[in-house]
């Protein structure tokens, strides 16, 4: 099913199939029939039509926020069936439990599964399946993980609170890390590696991660614009005629040409300058390992590729099973470092676009 925006200044026929099936998704949605997987659905059919959320919401009522959890997390539920999750572990998440599966974005398909699993047998909520996501995902980041945590998935959470438990120093929160651990510990050696903080009350301490090269565009005069170059004099009408008309968009104003590329200006700052081999890739909050994020804002990453020297004051880029990833390590990869992270761009906070354009503005 395919259906088409409204556009103010053309309004849709009434009789087209496309504004019928636009119709009957927005008033599913404003009468919220069907389950939060069905909402998901409609919300992504809606904005890939070229629906803006904002759009959504004045329609039906789900908030941006809502339906980027709904979107993400039926994604989520549909990789549980096409991985073969058990039938109570999809019962379970059919009416409810879009914010628990919305945590599990982070994972590969076959840890999806078995976080879904762990938290259906744990009466684990959506705080604690974040932990669970984590414990994960960290896991898999280890070049050589303890042999006695990797019998089952839930001991990779045991492993998790087991070593921040190691670097707890005040006893009654090194006892509830205990606790989690065991809770979690299913194979015996990990259950063994886990008592063994009952009686050994030494302290490890763990290096906490750096924070991301965060740069935000405060003004309109720092926000470049792109303009074609002709060429040199003389030129002929057709050189003139043979450039194409450049029209950016996105918040960070990309400008495209045919192929699969695009280019987009920054500022000569000086982490920018330096940089030997810059590249840009476009992001989410959430697909950043940063707690501070909006999950929805849009980042620029730079990327330098001549920097591929582990550094535990950095992020990397490196390839993992085929996809591009931005980690931190504490201890050096063995993964292949692609390039490190030089800058993530935030884009200017703008409440009205027009008011940058206004000549009166400019000329005081």
């Amino acid at each position: 099913m395919t259906v088409t925006p409204p556009n103010p200044s053309e309004p849709p026929s009434s009789g087209s199939s496309e504004t019928e099936a636009a119709a009957e998704l927005l008033l599913s949605l404003r009468r919220k029939q069907g389950n939060w997987v069905a909402w998901g659905q409609a919300c992504q059919q809606l904005q890939k039509a070229g629906y803006s959320p904002q759009q959504i919401f004045e329609e039906t009522g789900f908030e941006p926020v809502q339906q980027n959890q709904v979107i993400v997390a039926a994604q989520v539920y549909q990789s549980l069936m096409t991985g073969e999750a058990a039938p109570e572990v999809l019962q379970r998440f059919e009416q409810t439990g879009s914010d628990i599966l919305y945590e599990f974005r982070i994972l590969a398909q076959p840890q999806r599964v078995a976080a879904a699993a762990i938290v259906v047998e744990k009466g684990i909520d959506s705080e604690g399946a974040q932990d669970v996501a984590k414990a994960l995902k960290e896991f898999t980041r280890l070049s050589n993980p303890p042999v006695e945590f990797t019998a089952y998935p839930s001991d990779a959470i045991a492993y998790h609170y087991w070593k921040l438990a190691q670097q707890q120093a005040d006893l009654q929160a090194r006892s509830r890390l205990i606790a989690q651990a065991l809770r979690f510990a299913q194979g015996e050696a990990a259950r063994q590696r886990v008592e063994s903080l009952l009686t050994d009350f030494s302290v490890t301490r763990s290096r906490s991660a750096p924070r991301l090269p965060f740069y935000r565009l405060e003004s309109a005069e720092e926000q470049p614009r792109i303009l074609p170059v002709v060429g040199q004099l003389p030129l002929t009408t057709a050189d003139m005629q043979a450039v194409p008309l450049v029209e950016d968009e996105g918040v960070f104003h990309l400008v495209k040409f045919a192929g699969a590329g695009a280019w987009v200006a920054l500022p000569s700052w000086q982490v920018v300058r330096n940089a030997e081999d810059p590249v840009v890739i476009m992001a989410l909050g959430e697909q950043l390992p940063a707690d501070s994020l909006n999950p929805t804002e849009e980042v620029l990453l730079v990327v330098d590729r001549a920097e591929r020297s582990w550094s535990s004051e950095s992020y990397f880029l490196i390839d993992q099973a085929g996809e591009l990833a931005i980690e931190w390590f504490e201890e050096a990869p063995e993964a292949a470092i692609l390039g490190k992270v030089i800058l993530v761009l935030r884009p200017k906070k703008v409440l009205d676009e027009d008011f940058n354009k206004d000549l009166w503005q400019i000329e005081e």
